[in-house]
């Protein structure tokens, strides 16, 4: 899609905030985008950093630093509409949290940036 606007979801902004194998090529995706996303993405990338810091105690604070660089992201963020989103997973075979993010890509009629391959299809898309 030619928007500017695209949809970003966990598996995306987690790359970038922890420098996974995969954050270049989320970088290059996202660059002279506005970026948006249900609010749960907040809560899902907390997820991600406590994972990782118990996994990785000796790290925890390197883990929350970059945890915190979210808000340089300077991401929209948009509550759901948990009764479509509802009927999106069911109608996709989703999780309500994917379901979420594609609700809100279909809404807008934005691109879907994520890594999550089932996501991925369900949007019609490749991954990346």
């Amino acid at each position: 899609m030619t928007s500017r606007l695209v949809v970003v979801d966990t598996s995306a902004i987690a790359a970038l905030l922890f420098n996974e194998p995969q954050a270049s090529e989320v970088a290059a995706r996202l660059t002279q985008r506005v970026l948006s996303a249900p609010t749960l993405l907040a809560y899902e990338l907390a997820n991600v950093a406590l994972v990782k810091m118990r996994r990785h105690p000796d790290r925890a604070d390197v883990f929350r630093r970059s945890y915190d660089l979210v808000g340089a992201l300077r991401i929209r963020f948009v509550e759901a509409d948990a009764a479509a989103v509802l009927d999106i997973a069911n109608e996709t075979g989703l999780t309500a949290y994917d379901a979420a993010y594609l609700w809100l890509a279909r809404l807008t009629g934005a691109d879907l940036v994520t890594l999550d391959r089932r996501l991925a299809a369900a949007f019609g898309t490749g991954v990346g």
